[in-house]
């Protein structure tokens, strides 16, 4: 390991560890987001492991307690750095997290997909082609030609397709098909525009995989979906943050205040420091 930090919070980002393995080596970066996964998160970095040939790959923990990442193992993971969030949030407070290193490394562009072994990793490469294509803001989704959703429960389906996609796709104005799937793309640009904002700290939970793919299309960035795998158990306890009644009301309470643009810049609360991410300069 070439060395560990432990940082405290700062504008936007979240206090956490930091654990880096090796030295920056390609252009782009793939975020792996986990907390408690157990032996999913092993597996799937075991799969993801080959693609340390075309990407950095980053694993941003919400601080797990299982002992799933323990750091005398990991290294044969390739990981570039194991990122552990030691402060309040959920989903948006490791993306940010992660957003920050890879701005700060330099990176181009980031992938990013949740550690809970649900989604096909052999799709990465195709991420990494557009944004080297130059896309700005990559959607995986499970229900275009070439995707696949394998076990998906009734209850998300109609969730997705019925409620969450269509309000996203008219706020956004244009069609998203996935919006709920978090295997997604990226650009530094889209990352670093003050009218996007990215690093600050009212994204805690879900809100920011939906802000930016509003915000992306507003502002008029290159999008793209493209077909992923996604495949639940068949049997056993589905691998998900979001359970219950209270939790799947949370989550359209959430894309709500999205859709009314509660986390635009322009709306921010007041005292709130606007930060572009451009950590780099």
């Amino acid at each position: 390991m070439i060395g560990e930090a432990s940082l405290a919070r700062r504008p936007g980002v979240p206090a956490h560890d930091r654990f880096v393995f090796a030295d920056k080596a390609r252009k782009y970066a793939i975020a792996v987001f986990c907390i408690n996964e157990s032996d999913r998160i092993r597996s799937q970095l075991e799969r993801m492991a080959p693609l340390a040939d075309q990407a950095d790959i980053i694993v941003a923990d919400g601080g797990s307690t299982d002992g799933s990442l323990d750091l005398q193992t990991l290294g044969q993971f390739r990981l570039r750095a194991l990122l552990v969030k030691r402060d309040t949030g959920r989903l948006s407070a490791q993306m940010r997290m992660a957003m920050a290193f890879v701005i700060e490394e330099g990176y181009q562009g980031l992938v990013v997909i949740d550690g809970n072994g649900k989604d096909d990793v052999s799709a990465i490469p195709r991420f990494l082609e557009l944004l080297e294509e130059g896309y700005d803001h990559v959607q995986g989704s499970r229900y275009i030609r070439g995707g696949k959703g394998i076990n998906t429960p009734i209850a998300r389906h109609v969730g997705v397709k019925l409620v969450h996609a269509p309000l996203l796709s008219v706020a956004a104005r244009r069609r998203y098909t996935d919006t709920t799937n978090g295997f997604r793309a990226y650009s530094r640009k889209l990352l670093t525009d003050m009218r996007v904002s990215p690093l600050r700290d009212v994204f805690l939970g879900y809100e920011l995989h939906y802000y930016l793919a509003i915000r992306a299309a507003r502002l008029g960035y290159r999008i793209i979906e493209t077909p992923v795998t996604r495949e639940y158990p068949r049997q056993g306890k589905v691998p998900t943050k979001i359970t219950g009644l209270r939790g799947n009301l949370a989550v359209l309470k959430t894309l709500a205040n999205v859709v009314r643009g509660e986390f635009d810049p322009d709306r921010r609360r007041p005292g709130e420091e606007r930060h572009s991410g451009d950590l780099s300069t």
